[in-house]
């Protein structure tokens, strides 16, 4: 009776699964591998290989490592300041690290737009100080600097999770043997906050990799990542069976990069804070 009870209890999430995951996946996958008149084709897969879908997803992969590379430089030593922060205020300032992330992400798109346009606050400001302005907008770097600052959050996190989960007496105990501020960043710290800097690769890579908005409203057409050309291919095109095959193949990419991430993180760094 209890083991009824408790597939009972199961059911609305197998439904939700259903209905959301498992159907969507259904219909992804048979519009990839059929034409408009439903007959079989291989050729909506294999366009990946078309040079502009080429290079929307090699632009895709650069961008996506790029803001990954940064993220992590920026994201460690700020979990470091934040795991030495040691008051009854840290979480506070956890939280303002976090507070961003609430807001509308379209909204923070085009906060960054009106920063980085000519008549823009960055260079009214440059302006006013009598140095020249920058014409960044409509670039590969207007898109970094946007991911750079959407993604940061989901990489601090996971390294800070890792960084308050070592217990300051095996820092301490390194320190009496003799160990510099280097040796035990490299012995200690690093090797222990591996999982957490995979963990944020995870969430930070894969969601670079798939987004169309940032490069679609920063990059004003001329910055067309694989996201861009899978959102054409379904809301401009009506296309759903080349959208679908592009989008099947990018699939293949994120599980592939999620399969060799998660074969290194072998203590599940997560992203919880507390």
């Amino acid at each position: 009776m209890n083991k009824w009870k408790r597939q009972f209890l199961a059911g609305p999430y197998l439904i939700w699964i259903a209905g959301f995951l498992v159907l969507p996946l259904a219909f992804i996958l048979y519009y990839a591998l059929s034409r408009s008149d439903g007959s079989l084709t291989l050729e909506n897969i294999l366009a990946i290989a078309s040079p502009v879908h080429r290079k929307a997803l090699l632009l895709s992969l650069r961008i996506a490592l790029i803001c990954t590379f940064f993220c992590i430089v920026l994201s460690y030593p700020l979990a470091m300041i934040l795991n030495k922060i040691r008051s009854r205020h840290q979480n506070l300032i956890v939280f303002i690290f976090i507070l961003p992330m609430w807001m509308n992400f379209m909204l923070r798109i085009l906060a960054w737009k009106m920063l980085l346009s000519n008549n823009g606050v960055i260079n009214s400001i440059l302006e006013f100080l009598g140095l020249p302005g920058i014409d960044i907008l409509n670039t590969p770097t207007a898109v970094i600097f946007c991911m750079v600052y959407d993604f940061l959050p989901f990489m601090i996190l996971p390294i800070y999770n890792s960084m308050a989960r070592i217990s300051p007496d095996l820092i301490e105990a390194a320190r009496d043997l003799g160990a510099g501020n280097a040796r035990v960043f490299f012995k200690i710290i690093l090797p222990l906050t591996v999982s957490g800097v995979v963990s944020g690769i995870i969430m930070v890579f894969i969601p670079a990799l798939t987004s169309f908005a940032i490069s679609d409203l920063l990059g004003g057409g001329k910055v067309l990542m694989i996201g861009n050309v899978i959102e054409q291919s379904f809301m401009q095109e009506y296309n759903w069976n080349l959208g679908s095959g592009l989008s099947f193949v990018l699939m293949i990419f994120v599980i592939v990069s999620m399969m060799l991430m998660n074969s290194h993180d072998k203590e599940g760094g997560g992203a919880g804070i507390w």
